[in-house]
């Protein structure tokens, strides 16, 4: 379970429990109190809870001056709120405030009960309406069983100072809000929690006396239902001087309630000392007197000294029961939460017509949808095809590649033949000019080719070493026009020889007889 943040808030005292739920056991992690100027937690932003509007001109200073005290310590107070409350996960947390007069009223219903709780709801809403001239919305009201059949109805009737308070501490941890899931009446818990710790007889009459700093509650059970919720007191632990003033209160409240006497009286709260008990055991010695235990808590993060006063923090620790039980369906405790706190606490802020939007935004979501998936559909068919055609492209490059190779070969191919003819045509020639020079050579032991080479057209020029010249100008008068171009004298081995260069051409070859 989520743990929770129980706050309750009664007059200027604000009382702070943080409790989770494990193995069957409720366990108190942190507890915190802190005093916060009430006409600060119903007010804009700057007001301070003083009307600026009088035309006192000579108090408008003053004024001013007191709101801006009640500012200053209404924010030094959510300051040390904060503190007590350091290193706690808050955005985790569930608060859970507990409510009293005026944040909530009590409104006895003793109607026909119908058996739709709709239907119920709706009557108790009219009959408020007409007893108390008060407009109730159905999310801020709920009711519980008397013990006489009756129905005790709870509402809100306006703005909580208490949800303000929780809301101004998520504000100053940088949060929009807290998540808020209900609202409880802190007098109802409170009768439960005692109702389910005592054990008492079903036709005994028992009085609970919860003692504030400023108010105190007189709460009356029968058996273990909720009998009579008396009206707040305006006596405290702050100014109470005597207790004889709880006494008058009490059988006047007695006889409002139809109550004759009193089987157990239980003492919590801010007081519940020795003093108190043996008072009420003087007034009432029929009664059994007691103070409310907390035998049921896991308090072991708890400092001792507080132990001992825990009965001060009784309150949220009977709305943290209250509402674990509530989860766990063993109890159907009082469920309140604003319509403006359920609205501000949604992710998603709609009014009627926002909410008659939604059918079109879902439409228009799922044809935005569908067009995407098609789009992406078709895109990945054309990124196949071009794949495709990427590759067929590929393909084709490399069959171009071999076509111009192709035709390179084919164009050259003239050419080649020319050359091819041209050689053909003058093998013959070429065959005999070889034939005449070897025999010319073989005859002769003293000449010798070194070089024969074809130049332009059809000049061919030779070249050789001959150690006579007379060979050397035989040699040259053997071919038609032949041309002596130069003649060298060079050392050959151990001899002298001659180094000649002879050219003539193809045409006049062979020689005419």
């Amino acid at each position: 379970m989520k743990p929770l943040v129980c706050t309750y808030c009664e007059g200027n005292d604000i009382k702070i429990v943080v409790v989770n739920k494990e193995n069957n056991k409720l366990k108190v992690y942190r507890i915190a109190t802190a005093d916060v100027p009430v006409s600060t937690l119903n007010v804009e932003e700057g007001i301070g809870g003083v009307n600026l509007e009088s035309d006192d001109t000579s108090l408008l200073g003053i004024e001013k001056d007191a709101g801006a005290i009640e500012r200053n310590m209404y924010e030094s107070s959510i300051t040390g709120i904060k503190q007590s409350l350091y290193g706690l996960n808050l955005n985790k947390h569930l608060f859970i405030p507990a409510l009293t007069e005026p944040a909530v009223y009590y409104h006895v219903f003793e109607g026909a009960k119908q058996p739709k709780a709709s239907k119920l709801n709706q009557l108790i809403i009219e009959d408020i309406r007409e007893t108390k001239n008060i407009v109730v919305e159905k999310e801020s009201l709920d009711y519980v069983e008397l013990s006489d059949r009756s129905l005790l109805s709870v509402f809100i009737p306006g703005e909580v100072a208490c949800i303000n308070l929780i809301n101004s501490l998520a504000r100053l941890n940088d949060r929009r809000n807290y998540k808020i899931p209900t609202a409880k009446s802190a007098e109802i818990s409170l009768a439960y929690y005692v109702a389910k710790r005592k054990k008492f007889f079903p036709d005994d009459y028992s009085l609970i006396v919860y003692i504030g700093k400023e108010y105190s509650k007189l709460i009356f059970l029968h058996g273990r239902k909720l009998k009579h919720l008396g009206a707040t007191l305006d006596i405290g632990t702050v100014n109470l001087h005597t207790y004889d003033v709880y006494f008058s209160k009490i059988l006047l409240e007695m006889e409002n309630g139809g109550i004759t006497s009193l089987d157990n009286i239980i003492v919590c709260g801010e007081d519940d000392s020795e003093n108190i008990i043996l008072s009420f055991y003087g007034t009432f010695p029929e009664a059994n007197v007691s103070r409310l235990e907390f035998d049921d808590l896991d308090l072991s993060l708890i400092e001792d000294e507080i132990k001992n006063s825990f009965s001060t923090f009784c309150i949220p620790i009977a709305v943290a029961t209250d509402y674990y039980d509530t989860l766990s369906q063993e109890h159907k405790g009082i469920r309140l939460l604003p319509k403006s706190v359920r609205e501000e606490q949604k992710f998603f802020q709609f009014s009627w017509h926002g909410y008659a939007m939604l059918p079109l935004l879902f439409a228009a979501a799922f044809f935005i949808t569908y067009q995407i998936l098609q789009n992406t559909r078709e895109i990945n068919r054309m990124n196949t095809e071009i794949e495709e055609l990427t590759r067929l492209q590929i393909q084709n490059q490399e069959i171009l590649t071999q076509i111009a190779g192709l035709e390179t070969r084919i164009n050259s191919f003239d050419q080649t033949q020319a050359i091819l003819d041209s050689a053909t045509a003058g093998t013959e020639v070429l065959r005999k000019i070889v034939e005449h020079i070897s025999d010319f050579c073989g005859q002769r032991q003293n000449f010798w080719i070194t070089k024969i080479a074809r130049g332009e057209g059809d000049l061919v020029a030779v070249e050789g070493y001959s150690l006579s010249k007379n060979v050397m100008t035989e040699f040259a008068y053997s071919f038609e026009s032949a041309t002596l171009n130069s003649v060298t004298y060079e050392m050959l081995r151990d001899k002298n020889a001659y180094k000649f260069n002879i050219t003539f051409n193809l045409s006049n070859f062979p020689k005419k007889e």
